[in-house]
């Protein structure tokens, strides 16, 4: 966890997750995914160790939502999908 990280913490969860809770947290693993930096994973998004904050809270999001790894790959893979 970087610095800022224990000074900050985790970002708090909504009570109830929407599906509008879903889509800002497939946003968010989206664009702060891990990239490969000498010194191990870092966000590619704000260069902080991987996961950072924001890619941890997607991921609470959609864990507390209840989706299975293949449905989040998914709503990644449309995500990152070229917009017509």
């Amino acid at each position: 966890m970087d610095s800022i990280d224990g000074i900050l913490g985790e970002l708090p969860l909504p009570p109830d997750v929407t599906a509008e809770d879903v889509s800002f947290a497939v946003k968010a693993i989206t664009v702060h995914a891990p990239e490969q930096w000498p010194d191990g994973p870092r966000c590619r998004n704000d260069r902080a160790p991987h996961p950072c904050r924001l890619h941890r809270w997607g991921s609470r999001i959609l864990d507390q939502r209840g989706l299975t790894d293949r449905q989040i790959r998914a709503l990644v893979a449309e995500q990152e999908a070229p917009q017509r």
